[in-house]
C-alpha cells in the first residue's frame, strides 16, 4: 500500500513538475522587461520639410514611440511626387505606422499613405489637398520662376525670409538659418516643380491636421485643419512643439 502511495505521489511531481516547464517555456515567461517594452513600442516616420532633416522635429516630445527619420532621395528628372512616394516608401518597415509629416513633407506623406496602410497620420504646417494650396503660388511655380533664384539666396537668411517663416526670437532665426544652408538646391527646385503639378484632391484617412494660424508659407486661410495654433508660424512644430505634442500624443493613444 505504502509503495503504491509513493508511486502516485511521484506521478504527481512528475506532472506539476511538467506543467511548471510547460508554463515557462512560453516566451511571455521567458522574455525580460527591456525586450517587452520594445515590442511595445510603435514607431512613427517622420517626413520633414524640403531637403531639411531631423532638425525641425528636436523639440517634440513623444515617450514610448520609436522614432525613424525619412532620408530625402535624389529625385528623378520629371518624376511626380507620387512616383518619388513610391521609392520613398522603401524606408517605412514596420506595420502600420504612424507618421508625422513636416510642410512638403506632409504632402510626400500623403502619397505615401495611398500606397501603404498607416494606422495614423499628423499633418502640420502641411495641406490634405492642391486645393489648399496658394493657386498663385501654383501659377508662380508652373511659370518655373524658382528656376532664376539663385542657390545662394535659397540657403540665406535675413528678415524677409525670419518673417515669412515666422522665426521671431535668436533661437528660431539660428535653427530656420541651420535648416536654410542644408538645402539641396537641385531637390528644392525639383519640389516646387512637382508641387505645381500635384493634382491630389483625395482626403486621406485616419489623419489630422495641425495648421498656424500665422503660417504665411501656407496661408492658414486656405486650409481647414483639425487644430489651429494660435501664432503659429511655418517652423512652430519646433517653436510650439509643447502643444503639438500633446495633440499628437493624445490623437495616437485614442
Amino acid at each position: 500500500m505504502q509503495v503504491k502511495l509513493k508511486e502516485v505521489m511521484a506521478q504527481r511531481v512528475k506532472v506539476v513538475f511538467a506543467v511548471l516547464f510547460l508554463f515557462i517555456s512560453f516566451r511571455g515567461f521567458s522574455q525580460n522587461p527591456a525586450d517587452t517594452v520594445k515590442e511595445a513600442q510603435k514607431t512613427i516616420y517622420f517626413f520633414s520639410g524640403i531637403g531639411a532633416d531631423s532638425t525641425a522635429f528636436m523639440n517634440l516630445q513623444l515617450p514610448g514611440y520609436r522614432r525613424v527619420y525619412i532620408s530625402w532621395i535624389p529625385a528623378l528628372p520629371d518624376e511626380s511626387i507620387e512616383q518619388y512616394a513610391g521609392r520613398l516608401k522603401s524606408q517605412i518597415t514596420a506595420d502600420h505606422p504612424y507618421i508625422i509629416g513636416l510642410s512638403f513633407g506632409g504632402i510626400v506623406a500623403v502619397e505615401v499613405s495611398k500606397q501603404i496602410r498607416v494606422e495614423k497620420m499628423v499633418l502640420i504646417s502641411s495641406v490634405r489637398t492642391k486645393d489648399e494650396l496658394n493657386k498663385f503660388q501654383f501659377f508662380f511655380m508652373k511659370l518655373g520662376l524658382y528656376r532664376i533664384i539663385p542657390g545662394s539666396l535659397l540657403r540665406g537668411t535675413n528678415f524677409l525670409t525670419n518673417s515669412y517663416f515666422g522665426a521671431k526670437t535668436p533661437v528660431d532665426k539660428k535653427t530656420l538659418k541651420k535648416l536654410l544652408q542644408a538645402t539641396d538646391v537641385s531637390f528644392f527646385r525639383w519640389a516646387l516643380k512637382s508641387i505645381a503639378y500635384w493634382d491630389n484632391k483625395q482626403l486621406p484617412e485616419r489623419t489630422i491636421q495641425i495648421h498656424g494660424t500665422a503660417d504665411r508659407v501656407i496661408a492658414s486661410r486656405l486650409v481647414h485643419p483639425d487644430y489651429r495654433i494660435k501664432g503659429g508660424g511655418h517652423i512652430m512644430v519646433f517653436n510650439k512643439a509643447d502643444t503639438i505634442s500633446k495633440i499628437v500624443m493624445k490623437y495616437f493613444k485614442e
